[in-house]
């Protein structure tokens, strides 16, 4: 186990206070306006915060582990997220083999290459290498009917809960001149700026929102609560840049494009969904649906932070 940075143990220590905040008046609220569970808002609003305290103690507790505690991390969401992924899809008898690849090949040697630091390939190995493997394993099983689409869907699977969402842990792999030994706390930012967006753009929606974005997709996101969110987690993001590289104004600048990302990502992940018929991805964490309902902005977010930041602040 590794000793904990002092910046980390600040920004978990501020969450917490946050969270403890967040709990009693969650608390506070369903015992005067829902004594009987009735109010779908604040009952939804405490499962949330509960969820969050899980999810705070195991990332505080991978962090803590440093680098093979992170990948570990997120190689079991990948797992779980994959998982929930290829439920949806309309796999048969012949994908049999390209599934046990994607999930007993592909994910551990994808999560191999990140801690190894060999970026060369593992930043190819899934959209090239897996990416022709796949149809060549399917077709052997000589299983045509929908042949594209089957191929496709589980091509996607790996592109969303396992390419993407291995750049997280990527970012320990950084070499940042005068910020060695500090790259978890780069996990930390886009984490906490993904979440607090998506936080704050479901507040700003419940107390401003009125024009739909996309009603089909997602019903809930408005203009207002994404602009109100929005903005307030760039300024979150901008507030915590003595915990990276970043000068202020790079850290608004680096947060904004998370949050814009992060939301096109829940997004696309809403027209699966709803591709699918279905409301939430999975039901383990309450309140929050599956592993992709809480990856779905990080998706999308995590690849674009790696890749600004390893081409204008690395030397790698």
């Amino acid at each position: 186990m590794m000793a904990p940075h002092a910046d980390l143990l600040k920004l978990f220590a501020g969450l917490a206070a946050v969270l403890l905040i967040a709990s009693l008046a969650g608390h506070f609220l369903a015992r005067r306006y829902s004594p009987d569970g009735s109010n779908a808002v604040i009952e939804n609003l405490n499962a949330r915060v509960n969820a969050w305290w899980v999810m705070i103690i195991f990332m505080g507790g991978a962090l803590l582990f440093g680098r093979t505690g992170i990948i570990l991390l997120f190689g079991f969401a990948s797992f779980a997220a994959l998982r929930e992924f290829v439920t949806l899809t309309d796999t048969r008898r012949g994908d049999h083999w390209a599934l046990a690849a994607s999930f007993f090949l592909i994910l551990p040697l994808q999560y191999y290459l990140v801690f190894i630091d060999w970026y060369g390939l593992y930043s190819i190995f899934i959209p090239v290498y897996a990416f022709l493997l796949l149809p060549i394993v399917a077709a052997l099983r000589g299983d045509t009917d929908r042949f594209l689409v089957r191929v496709a869907e589980v091509q996607w699977a790996l592109m969303i809960c396992v390419f993407c969402v291995s750049h997280v842990p990527a970012l320990l792999t950084l070499q940042i001149p005068g910020y060695e030994g500090r790259n978890l706390l780069l996990i930390a930012f886009l984490v906490v700026v993904v979440q607090s967006s998506d936080v704050l753009q479901y507040v700003w929606g419940k107390l401003a929102g009125r024009t739909k974005i996309a009603p089909r997709l997602s019903p809930s996101k408005t203009v207002e609560g994404f602009a109100g969110g929005a903005l307030s987690a760039t300024l979150v993001g901008a507030g915590l840049f003595w915990m990276t590289p970043f000068t202020p104004w790079q850290a608004g600048a680096l947060s904004f494009v998370i949050v814009l990302m992060g939301f096109f990502g829940g997004l696309v992940m809403s027209a699966i969904k709803r591709d699918r018929g279905v409301k939430d991805w999975g039901h383990l964490i309450a309140g929050h649906g599956g592993f992709i309902d809480r990856l779905d902005s990080v998706i999308f977010s995590a690849p674009i932070f790696f890749h600004l930041v390893r081409y204008w602040w690395s030397l790698t």
